[in-house]
């Protein structure tokens, strides 16, 4: 394994992105431990990733200009982190670039999944127009990756490219996307992402006008939050939605504001 998938799967397991404090504080908590000055480092630019999802963006920023830019890797990770605060901070046009320049020297380092990684947040913050293009990009990448952890963001891009479909109303194929995304998704065999891709599959069969189908699949994922004692305001907003669709008689074709994501 190479050291940048090593760190990649070291940060993997540190990461719950329910709950960014907690992931600040093991992150605090493993840099002590860290092999070498490197993986520290790099453990430091997902502390600062846990503060700016935290909304604490000023410290976030401190901490990132303070870590140096010698290593090929690190600046990667540098310009991924600093993009990351400032699209979070409101100012996506300002995150393009960076995001832009970590997508081409991950490339030409050979770091496919930093730079899958970074093509999906040139996309995320690129005018609509623009979306399908480089989702549809990052999806080769990613698909043509030796790096394992890179073809893992398969699910991620055909979500992200679902809802660019969804939004301009191509409600067959954004079904399509969401569909095969969520077969990436199981094949991974994580719970909630499984959950978020089948809400996103129930969501376009409402605007399908195919109803009873919606309504079965918002009701299974409501049982399951039940029976884990957990609750999802997704789910149970379509469920009031696809009650009053099936009253009325009309689906309701208008995209969540924003719609649920896994990272």
């Amino acid at each position: 394994m190479s050291d940048a998938r090593a760190h990649q799967a070291l940060v993997d397991s540190i990461w719950d992105f329910d709950n960014p404090a907690d992931s600040e504080a093991r992150f605090r908590g493993a840099i002590p431990s860290a092999s070498d000055r490197l993986t520290a480092d790099i453990l430091l630019t997902q502390v600062a990733r846990a503060l700016g999802l935290q909304q604490k963006y000023a410290a976030a920023t401190e901490l990132l200009d303070g870590l140096p830019t010698t290593d090929p890797e690190l600046s990667v990770r540098l310009g991924l982190e600093r993009g990351r605060v400032l699209n979070s901070s409101g100012s996506p046009d300002a995150a393009r670039p960076l995001f832009e320049a970590a997508f081409e020297a991950a490339t030409t380092a050979g770091f496919e999944n930093l730079a899958v990684d970074a093509l999906h947040m040139v996309a995320i913050v690129a005018p609509p127009d623009e979306q399908e293009p480089l989702n549809r990009r990052a999806l080769e990448i990613a698909a043509g990756a030796d790096d394992p952890r890179a073809r893992q963001w398969r699910g991620s891009l055909l979500s992200n490219l679902g809802w660019t479909v969804f939004e301009r109303g191509d409600y067959p194929a954004a079904l399509t996307l969401f569909e095969d995304a969520l077969a990436e998704r199981a094949a991974q065999g994580t719970k909630a992402p499984v959950q978020i891709a089948r809400w996103c599959v129930g969501r376009t069969l409402r605007a399908l006008g195919r109803l009873d189908d919606a309504l079965a699949i918002q009701r299974a994922l409501a049982a399951e939050h039940a029976a884990a004692g957990t609750s999802d305001p997704f789910v149970q907003e379509e469920l009031s939605e696809l009650e009053s669709a099936l009253t009325a008689g009309s689906p309701q074709n208008q995209a969540p504001a924003d719609p649920p994501a896994a990272p």
